[in-house]
């Protein structure tokens, strides 16, 4: 990954240098090495451009402007990742094909004036920018923005203010509630310090360049850096650990993490979701961080009779490929919406990756039409169609916060993402593990996945975690999609014989296990680090520090059927 992005900053820097034939063939190039359309014409660019924010802050982006051209239709990229590299090649690709492209730091990143506090002036400076923008000579008065992870939510921000000056939003990997608890109220503890790192490695000044490259990007690096915060107690020192210091919103977060917070309430733009009438098209990853909430703000749109795009590739949030496939569906998007070519975009409104199978398929929405079908967990470790024996005895297990069940790949902001080999996993007496026969012929899963699991704790505050993985005939177990469900009082449905049904939605796959293969299903009560580890007291995630060894049980009998349940087609 870092290699790559060595690679693309320097094709960046040569694009902005630009004029010689030498570049005008690097640009052919790197077109069809990137799949796009030929580059239309240069461009030339302004840099260092000051615009002043209604409370008076000074924001700094540079203009990108397409040659020869009149007023253009423009895109919005406002970015805390700084307005350079990256994030100047993705720039110039948009404006050698006719899109004038502003480029801004956001609030106290990089060159732009005040302080960074995520999420919370997003909305208000996105308006002013795109007012900003209406006014000059060089826009013909139709904008777009585009951008990735907090690039994306910007753009939601933006959108949610109901401005008149915004025409078309290509929000990639990313959710409308980008920060905060997750709703069950644990932590992503593994990408939120991460991202601590990354934000303040990118602008240590002190670092060579290496350093700070690796500390962005590079997972072996972070690793050593936010070792000592995955195991912080409590979680609210978590940043000094890493950091060698607080954060100032970091602790902010500390003192307002509850998911009903005001703090956090007033930057979850989910409920103004399906009042945003700008056309969007999502991109989205089987193995992203935001999958869930993507998908979710999909639905959301749909339900109030938009008609939003969608696209699901087999991406990571850090996968160039994914990066470029954002691109890509942004130039046409923008051709078409902004442009006025509408036959530029694809027919099929959703189109998405089948894995295994390694084919796109295309539909009119998502989820297409299947068949749900359960998956009993049975004794002996086995997993079938047929409901479990009446004499299927349950199976126990024992979960020490402490020493954790750990995380392996899946949704990480990381390199060290997406599907991996599970069976050291599976080895450990934390984990139980329920599997198929092989498969005879080709078994197709697309939509969202659920796990309804009959379950007991020696504890009133525990965790239930689920993930699906492809067996192949040498046994690698390789997880396809996962999820966990916080059980605390009024959570989970009593049962008559004081056991407790929960349902752990295991977010959604297009995955087509092939015949010899077998899917296997593991139970177990944590992903640690990438999920914060339950204490099993119910005290606040950001400050406890006591520990409980829970004593769990799950059940799989014709009273308790516990089921895997796969939307088949």
């Amino acid at each position: 990954m870092a290699k790559s992005i060595k690679k693309w900053l320097g094709l960046a820097a040569t694009a902005a240098a630009a004029g010689t034939l030498v570049y005008q063939n690097r640009r052919q190039i790197i077109a069809r090495l990137l799949k796009l359309s030929p580059p239309q014409t240069q461009f030339s660019t302004e840099p260092n451009i000051q615009i002043t924010m209604p409370d008076g802050v000074i924001l700094v982006a540079d203009l990108y402007r397409p040659t020869g051209l009149g007023p253009a239709p423009t895109v919005l990229i406002r970015t805390p990742y700084g307005r350079k590299s990256l994030n100047q090649f993705f720039a110039t690709l948009f404006a050698e094909r006719g899109f004038n492209v502003l480029c801004q730091d956001v609030r106290g990143r990089f060159a732009s004036e005040g302080h960074f506090e995520p999420y919370v002036n997003e909305a208000a400076d996105g308006e002013a920018t795109l007012a900003w923008i209406a006014e000059q000579s060089w826009s013909n008065g139709r904008t777009g923005m585009w951008g990735q992870s907090y690039v994306g939510f910007v753009q939601w921000a933006a959108a949610s203010t109901g401005t008149p000056h915004l025409q078309a939003l290509l929000p990639a990997i990313t959710q409308a509630n980008l920060g905060g608890p997750n709703d069950q109220g644990f932590m992503w503890l593994d990408r939120t310090l991460r991202w601590i790192l990354l934000l303040e490695a990118m602008m240590d000044d002190s670092l060579p360049p290496w350093e700070k490259m690796g500390l962005s990007y590079y997972a072996p690096m972070q690793n050593e850096r936010i070792a000592p915060g995955q195991t912080q107690l409590p979680l609210a020192t978590a940043d000094e650990a890493v950091l060698g210091h607080p954060q100032d919103f970091y602790q902010k977060w500390a003192q307002h993490y509850e998911p009903n917070d005001p703090y956090w309430q007033a930057v979850d733009l989910r409920r103004k979701v399906p009042k945003i009438g700008v056309p969007i098209h999502l991109v989205a990853g089987w193995y992203d961080i935001f999958l869930q909430g993507q998908l979710a703000d999909y639905a959301a749109l749909r339900a109030a009779g938009h008609d939003p795009h969608l696209t699901i590739g087999p991406w990571t949030h850090m996968a160039f490929p994914g990066m470029l496939a954002a691109v890509r569906e942004g130039l046409a998007w923008f051709t078409a919406k902004l442009q006025g070519e509408t036959r530029a975009i694809r027919p099929s409104p959703v189109q998405i990756y089948l894995q295994g199978a390694d084919k796109w398929l295309n539909y009119e929405s998502w989820p297409p039409p299947s068949q749900e079908t359960p998956f009993y967990l049975q004794s002996l470790g086995q997993l079938a169609t047929t409901l479990p024996a009446t004499d299927s005895p349950p199976d126990h297990y024992r979960y020490d916060p402490a020493e954790p069940t750990p995380n392996l790949g899946g949704a990480l902001l990381s390199i060290e993402a997406g599907p991996v080999d599970n069976r050291p996993l599976e080895a450990r007496p934390d984990v139980l593990t329920y599997t198929t026969e092989p498969l005879t012929k080709p078994l197709t899963v697309i939509g969202h996945v659920r796990l309804r699991l009959y379950v007991r704790s020696s504890l009133e505050y525990t965790d239930f975690y689920g993930r699906l993985c492809d067996v192949a005939g040498d046994g690698r177990s390789l997880n396809v999609c996962d999820g966990l469900f916080r059980v605390q009082p009024g959570r989970g449905e009593p049962q008559p014989d004081g056991s407790l049904l929960v349902e752990v939605d295991m977010w959604a796959t297009a995955y087509q296990f092939q015949p010899g293969h077998r899917l296997r299903l593991q139970v177990s009560s944590g992903a640690h680090p990438r999920i914060s580890r339950n204490l099993g007291t119910g005290n606040p995630v950001m400050h406890a520090t006591e520990m409980r060894v829970a004593h769990q049980t799950i059940y799989h009998d014709p009273a308790h059927p516990s089921a895997l349940f796969l939307p088949l087609l």
